[in-house]
């Protein structure tokens, strides 16, 4: 109908229509000329041949651009779905611990412009850093390239938490070999990215978490690192062991026994604060938790070793 609309006043005279008038076949001058061009001109569009050339013409550009706009409409949708699946491969992946096997497979796509690809692949590859068997110069490149694949998720997408958290976790780690200014610099950034974090998610137990590693590492920090702070900035980052302790326990209270390290850190802060009997529950936990991965089993021993120079001092 769209079609038929456009061409209608294309269309030959019915039959026992009134033909236009027909200029005299004397007349002279540019006038009756140009009379003659108009004359000649509603004859072609009247011609049945050329009409039906042009309706062709006409239907078949209509044709394929419908055409162009349903393909069009099925790659974008044939593009998010093979997204989804890529994204439940590497879920699963990740919940099987199969920590080499996630990196390689999200390599495939790191020129992706999906935010929920490149968050994952920043994770996946700083996960890689962290195994034992991974060389110290290996460790630098991906922990570095860690940081590159979540500073690219943020710039796809601000209103993603994970990417907030990512990014300010792969900044920390980038902190390492960058020297202690540089540290301390990150850390109100860090610190930023981790509340907007909660704020974007407020049931994610890990932001949370996070949150609380950033207060126990400045509550614990050195003397010699905070006088160099003191030194650097007029209001060095701080914190203490009870806000640290408030963030590992509202992370518990989100999603209970989510992580090994929040159990074991609940142990170690309450030690910090001198509560024994607390810290050795925790530390229990920590030790008994079922082990996934393999910093699951570096925390289980960590917290078995607290537990036995804990049971030797009393």
């Amino acid at each position: 109908m769209v079609l038929a609309g456009r061409l209608w006043r294309f269309l030959p005279l019915r039959r026992g229509a009134a033909p236009g008038p027909r200029l005299p076949a004397g007349t002279s001058g540019s006038r009756g000329h140009c009379g003659r061009c108009r004359f000649r001109g509603f004859e072609v569009m009247g011609n049945p041949g050329t009409f039906k050339r042009g309706l062709l013409l006409s239907a078949l550009s209509y044709w394929g651009f419908e055409t162009y706009q349903v393909i069009s409409q099925a790659a974008v949708v044939h593009a998010a779905a093979k997204v989804e699946e890529i994204l439940e491969q590497a879920d699963y992946l990740y919940e099987s611990g199969e920590t080499e096997k996630l990196y390689q497979l999200l390599t495939q796509y790191k020129e992706s412009e999906d935010a929920e690809l490149l968050w994952r692949l920043a994770r996946a590859s700083r996960d890689v850093a962290q195994l034992s068997r991974t060389s110290e110069q290996e460790k630098k490149l991906l922990v570095y390239e860690a940081l590159e694949y979540a500073k690219r998720a943020l710039e796809k997408n601000e209103s993603h938490f994970a990417a907030h958290k990512w990014y300010a976790i792969c900044l920390s780690d980038v902190g390492d070999y960058e020297g202690i200014k540089a540290k301390i610099a990150n850390a109100y950034i860090i610190k930023e990215h981790f509340e907007k974090a909660i704020e974007l998610n407020p049931k994610d137990a890990t932001s949370i978490h996070l949150m609380g590693i950033w207060c126990y590492t400045f509550a614990e920090m050195p003397w010699y690192q905070r006088r160099i702070a003191e030194m650097l900035f007029a209001t060095p980052p701080s914190s203490t062991y009870e806000k640290a302790l408030g963030y590992f326990h509202r992370a518990e209270q989100v999603d209970p026994n989510f992580y090994s390290k929040n159990l074991l850190l609940l142990g170690k802060t309450y030690l910090k604060l001198h509560n024994k009997k607390l810290a050795a529950f925790w530390l229990m936990k920590a030790k008994d938790y079922p082990a996934h991965t393999e910093e699951d089993k570096q925390i289980q021993t960590e917290a078995a070793q607290l537990l036995t120079s804990f049971s030797e001092k009393n």
